[in-house]
């Protein structure tokens, strides 16, 4: 085996889409190959609908794959296999308001996962155990009895870091867990991932489509695209140089602080609209809004290449390199 803590190879999603009276295929993850080592945080970014949530829910098995195989610790990760790996790969949702149920309190919702494994023999142990959860995760053990619209989001989203966290995970699929929050809440949840992925040694897949939160938490980058990765390497490297077309419109997105910057950035991100998922083009699904495109992208799919570890699905990022 390869020795990586994760690893996905050939991952594919397809979903059916009624169209009229046809129903027709609808590739949400596309031959998605990837990996992340014990100890680090891979970001996945990309735009909205780019199949960045189904990927990161199917590397759980919160959606089965249609193809594709995902390893975990050298496991193969399967329908039978996923009971006993459960533990091991718990995922923090984008919405914590939603993923948190309503009826019960702050307390019960930690503490599904001890109740669903049987981790703690008393009521007592059980308290104890939910109290210093929510101790580390900088909630106060007395709002076991609290409900989430108790909570602001900040706090909230706290709260469903400590549920993943009660089965003693390795790896978290972290699905966008700051986009609702305001700036400061961002911070202090980024701030709190950090410090608990130092203590216990936790790997991350942090999705989202803030670059500057990505570039805080990440020490390897993924750039997708309508199902596909079409760069990953170093997240430095990748965001200091990117080689795809693609990378290089979302960095020139990104939003600057300083307004004078703004206002003389040439450039304005990516261009037009992205094609139908189902209505891919036979060759690259980037071509149409690419301002590199040539008469062969669009007659074969680009494959992921390049050096040390910077791969890139773009002939033409290597023209005379």
């Amino acid at each position: 085996m390869s020795g990586h803590l994760l690893e996905a190879r050939g991952l594919t999603k397809r979903y059916f889409a009624r169209v009229g009276l046809r129903r027709e295929p609808l590739l949400a993850v596309d031959g998605v190959s990837l990996h992340v080592d014990a100890g680090e945080t891979l970001g996945l970014v990309g735009e909205s609908g780019c199949g960045k949530s189904t990927l990161g829910r199917a590397l759980l098995r919160l959606e089965a794959p249609t193809a594709g195989e995902v390893f975990f610790d050298g496991r193969r990760v399967d329908r039978e296999s996923m009971r006993s790996l459960r533990r091991e790969m718990q995922m923090v949702f984008q919405d914590a308001g939603a993923a948190l149920d309503p009826r019960l309190t702050l307390g019960e919702s930690v503490a599904e996962g001890l109740d669903i494994h049987r981790l703690c023999k008393t009521r007592g142990e059980r308290r104890e155990r939910v109290a210093a959860l929510m101790e580390r995760v900088g909630l106060e053990p007395s709002w076991m009895e609290r409900y989430p619209h108790e909570l602001s989001g900040g706090q909230r989203q706290r709260a469903g870091i400590a549920r993943a966290l009660a089965v003693e995970p390795r790896f978290l699929v972290c699905d966008e867990p700051v986009s609702a929050l305001d700036v400061s809440a961002q911070a202090q949840v980024l701030a709190l991932l950090a410090a608990l992925q130092a203590e216990l040694g936790l790997s991350y897949l942090f999705i989202a489509h803030d670059l500057a939160a990505v570039r805080q938490v990440s020490r390897r980058l993924a750039v997708m695209y309508l199902g596909r990765v079409v760069e990953t390497g170093p997240a430095e490297e990748v965001l200091r140089h990117p080689l795809h077309p693609y990378t290089r419109a979302l960095i020139e997105a990104a939003p600057i602080p300083d307004p004078r910057r703004a206002r003389a950035r040439q450039t304005r991100g990516v261009r037009g609209e992205a094609p139908s998922p189902l209505r891919l083009p036979s060759g690259c699904a980037y071509a149409l809004r690419c301002p590199w495109a040539a008469e062969a992208c669009a007659r074969a799919r680009p494959e992921l290449r390049g050096e040390g570890g910077h791969l890139a699905a773009c002939p033409r990022a290597f023209e005379g390199s």
